[in-house]
């Protein structure tokens, strides 16, 4: 072999030699990089949250509120308040089904339930007594915890209960974060929004942080699009969730010892729209955006105005609120029932 060849061999070899060592160093910094990248995830603070709930409406309130305490990767709970809107009947309604839930996620004895507002805004203002007043325990609950703790609370019903704390403690603002299911914005009428339209701006004209996680019946962009079927809940839900340790009687009668089963039940008593038919699971989504905020596009605009059933735009409000819309719904119900299989009970704020 002539010299000439050698030494092409011999430069082959060393920049072969270059390239392996470059690709080991590589991969060792990526292995690093996914070690602090997992270090950081699995150090992340949970969100510490009170959630606020009509829970006798419907049936999304409960699928949230389990979705919610089944989270505890992700959540510690301070406190389930409720107050009523006028499809789930008076204050305790609301409460008894709350409790329910609770109850079938065996948390009822470690997170506090609170009563708030049977009525609205403006019936509680005309008569405000700041010492005696509708929805006192609830309200009052929230002011005294979020004095002692930084809490987001997610409100997932009419808006009377946070209205109530601003009124009665305007530093409340200060404090706290309201990510609230509601609205068709920025067309009108909405089921939250209507139970309390002065609560709701009122909470617009404050300077509390303020987000949006819109409704938008009907339309691709809100959480009406994130819809199941009955044969899905009938396929998915049953058993799904821990046993509880004191089984319930079911809203509509029947007695459930998990989550899963008792879905399937409320499944059963409710109307179906759209083809094919299915029901939004609306306040499950305003948790799951807090979770992970890539399940849904946040934007921010000047805090708009609802006046005689019109969204009122205030393009030169300094006050600015933020809209969640576009929302992945394949993403959000498969951490859904996933949440459900696989539980991790929230604990409570220490």
């Amino acid at each position: 072999m002539n010299i000439e060849l050698r030494q092409i061999l011999r430069s082959a070899v060393i920049a072969l030699f270059a390239i392996f060592s470059l690709c080991l160093s590589s991969c060792a910094e990526k292995k690093e990089e996914k070690k602090i990248e997992a270090k950081t995830l699995k150090a992340a603070p949970k969100l510490k949250i009170i959630f606020d709930s009509d829970a006798n409406n419907e049936l999304d309130d409960q699928h949230a509120l389990a979705y919610l305490l089944f989270n505890g990767d992700s959540f510690e709970v301070e406190s389930v308040t409720v107050n009523a809107t006028y499809n789930g009947g008076d204050i305790q309604g609301h409460y008894d089904e709350a409790l329910r839930v609770m109850k079938l996620c065996n948390l009822n004895n470690e997170i506090p339930l609170l009563k708030g507002a049977n009525g609205n805004f403006s019936d509680i203002s005309n008569v405000w007594n700041p010492e005696e007043y509708d929805g006192q325990k609830g309200v009052d609950h929230i002011l005294e915890a979020t004095k002692k703790d930084s809490l987001v609370i997610i409100a997932v019903g009419k808006l009377t209960n946070i209205a109530l704390a601003l009124k009665k403690d305007p530093s409340f603002a200060e404090r706290t974060k309201i990510v609230w299911l509601g609205s068709n914005y920025p067309e009108p009428g909405e089921y939250n929004q209507d139970n309390d339209t002065i609560a709701m701006n009122y909470v617009l004209n404050s300077n509390i942080p303020f987000e949006m996680v819109t409704v938008r019946y009907g339309k691709p962009s809100g959480t009406d699009a994130v819809k199941v079927t009955k044969e899905e809940i009938n396929q998915k839900m049953p058993g799904l969730g821990p046993t509880a340790k004191e089984p319930i009687t079911g809203r509509h009668g029947g007695e459930f010892s998990t989550f899963g089963d008792y879905s399937v039940s409320l499944f059963e008593y409710i109307d179906y729209h759209s083809d094919p038919p299915s029901r939004p699971l609306f306040d499950m989504v305003a948790v799951a955006v807090l979770k992970n905020k890539s399940w849904g596009e946040r934007k921010m605009i000047p805090a708009p105005i609802l006046i005689n059933n019109e969204w009122i735009e205030r393009p030169a409000n300094k006050r600015k609120i933020a809209v969640w819309e576009n929302f992945k719904k394949e993403e959000l119900l498969e951490d859904f029932y996933s949440s459900l299989a696989n539980p991790v009970p929230v604990t409570k704020l220490k």
